[in-house]
């Protein structure tokens, strides 16, 4: 944790973790770049899960892809808000054109590697849908 004498040059963290542990207080600015994501995981066993009728199967799915959208609400009204109160309390938040970040990322293969990684072409253009084209 550092003092308040201390100046951070940079750090990556969610802004609900920067309000929790008082790094406004020695943190002025903060980049809202969107470069990490968080994701919560569901695992079923296989076995059992084809062991579950249909119907079952169906309501499962159902009912996770309800909640997952509500968990995504409530996380993105957790995030304005906390910037909302961070703001009162100092920090200062800007949006940096994150076009060269991608354009390097690109041109390094990472994008491809990561594409190779998902194996599925289905996939990579539901993420491409709502991020837009990684080349």
């Amino acid at each position: 944790m550092p003092s308040r004498q201390e100046l951070w040059t940079g750090r990556r963290t969610r802004s609900s973790s920067s309000n929790t542990a008082k790094l406004y207080e020695v943190q002025k600015y903060c980049s809202l770049t969107n470069h990490i994501w968080s994701g919560f995981h569901v695992g079923f066993n296989v076995n059992a899960w084809k062991k579950l009728p249909a119907d079952l199967q169906a309501l499962v799915i159902e009912t996770f892809t309800a909640e997952v959208r509500a968990q995504r609400q409530d996380f993105l009204k957790m995030t304005q808000d906390e910037q909302m109160t961070l703001t009162a309390k100092g920090m200062v938040f800007n949006t940096p054109d994150i076009e060269p970040f991608r354009e390097v990322l690109a041109k390094s293969g990472f994008y491809l590697e990561i594409k190779n990684m998902v194996g599925s072409q289905q996939a990579w253009d539901l993420l491409q849908k709502y991020v837009g084209n990684l080349g």
